[in-house]
């Protein structure tokens, strides 16, 4: 059997994990998050939940997946043989399949969207542009092109494989995304009125934060970080057994933070400037942003810059999803990885066909009150999402030895850590993780 292939520096590492958490939900949703929920005091409340809980969920896919080194379900047959653990592995590819299928469709966008800059589509009439976006996802052919060649390039950059492909890739891509939202972020900040939307962004309201506060920023912390899907787990897989693990964590949870808070100093500036409430989602980046850039000096470098940006943030956590697939297929039925990739690109496409057409000559097909896009949306991050992360905590709390966990992360003893920060990572996976990740999903559901 050929060795597995492995990721080459702790930079690679690192770039690539980025990568996977750094995603359309920093650029759309954080900045308007910490802006409606007290500004700087959701941001105290985000670090001290990302830290205090996330990292540790964190840390137990990390460890699993390393000691493993193996795809997500193949793990569980050599590290609990006989039992039904690897139903996490089983959970983790259906979310990663039904994720990759509406997120393509996203990513589509996002490509379309960039081509539509370079052209200098963009008036300066909000209803035009109102009216352009709704026609980008409605419309039955163009938008499945976009989508095909948003997977496809995921696809290709996966065919050279972890050290060649994700991790290369990666350290390009992921150095990139950072100068050039720092760069809009500055122009932002030199608008008329900028200041407005950095006090939204940043100046304390601490009679903002209520009880769903908390949970948003759960939620957040979760949804950011790619806990629960199976990526950190796959891509741990591929790390060598030196590496840190608690740092390295902690280096993807910063960076991710770090990336969220200039994308917001990027965006609501500027969405201040002009006037225009805050909002979040895709009508923020596809309709609010590109009025915005026609209407200042050099809008249009700008524009191509932004979706450039949002570009590479879907594409990274794209390559991410479909890694998880990718080794799933090519370890289970033992095929050539490019035989792997083929299926798991046709798969994605297949159903994203139906996600994408949900936006417009299939809206009236309704699942549970959903079109086939929401449906597979609120499935994976209520459900899928939140259970896997359930499980893997319940996993490393319960059903590994205690001399085993310290053993994975600590890399065999390379690494020394506290007595007191062993003992309270091993009791928030065993006891407050589980508590609070059924929080979440119950209020998720009703």
């Amino acid at each position: 059997m050929s060795q597995r292939d492995s990721f080459a520096s702790k930079f690679g590492v690192l770039v690539a994990m980025a990568g996977s958490a750094i995603g359309l939900g920093n650029l759309w949703r954080f900045p308007y998050l910490v802006g409606t929920n007290g500004g700087a005091a959701f941001i105290i409340i985000y670090l001290a939940i990302v830290f205090l809980l996330a990292l540790p969920i964190m840390y137990s896919e990390f460890l699993i997946g390393r000691r493993a080194q193996s795809n997500v379900f193949g793990a569980f047959k050599k590290l609990a043989p006989g039992s039904h653990w690897n139903v996490i592995g089983i959970l983790s590819i259906i979310c990663c399949v039904l994720v990759l299928s509406f997120y393509s469709v996203v990513g589509g966008w996002t490509l379309d969207y960039l081509v539509k800059s370079l052209a200098f589509k963009f008036t300066s009439e909000s209803a035009q542009l109102d009216g352009l976006f709704e026609q980008t996802i409605t419309s039955s052919v163009r938008p499945l092109i976009f989508m095909f060649l948003f997977v496809a390039l995921s696809g290709t950059i996966l065919l050279s494989g972890v050290k060649e492909g994700i991790e290369k890739y990666s350290k390009v891509l992921m150095p990139l995304l950072f100068v050039m939202v720092v760069f809009i972020a500055v122009r932002s900040v030199m608008l008329p009125g900028a200041m407005a939307g950095l006090e939204f962004l940043f100046k304390p309201d601490f009679s903002k934060v209520t009880s769903t506060t908390f949970l948003d920023a759960l939620g957040q912390a979760f949804l950011s970080l790619s806990v629960g899907f199976g990526i950190i787990f796959t891509y741990a897989s591929y790390v060598k057994r030196e590496v840190n693990i608690v740092s390295m964590s902690q280096q993807t949870a910063i960076a991710d933070t770090v990336f969220a808070i200039i994308a917001g100093v990027a965006i609501m500036p500027a969405v201040f400037s002009f006037g225009i409430s805050p909002g979040q989602g895709p009508g923020l980046v596809f309709v609010t942003l590109p009025y915005i850039f026609s209407q200042i000096p050099l809008g249009g470098i700008l524009a191509i810059l932004f979706f450039f940006v949002l570009f590479i943030a879907a594409i990274t956590s794209a390559i991410s999803l479909l890694e998880v697939i990718v080794a799933y297929i090519v370890e289970e039925f033992h095929i050539q990885r490019r035989n792997g990739i083929f299926w798991a690109v046709g798969i994605v496409l297949f159903l994203g066909i139906f996600c994408s057409l949900s936006q417009g000559l299939l809206a009236e097909v309704k699942l549970f009150g959903n079109n086939i896009f929401d449906l597979f949306d609120k499935f994976s991050s209520n459900i899928l999402m939140p259970l896997g992360a359930l499980l893997i905590v319940l996993y490393v709390g319960w059903g590994m030895k205690r001399a085993d966990f310290t053993d994975e992360i600590t890399s065999g003893g390379k690494h020394g850590f506290s007595k007191w920060f062993l003992n309270y990572v091993y009791w928030s996976i065993k006891y407050l993780a589980p508590l609070v990740i059924g929080v979440i999903m119950i209020r998720s559901l009703l």
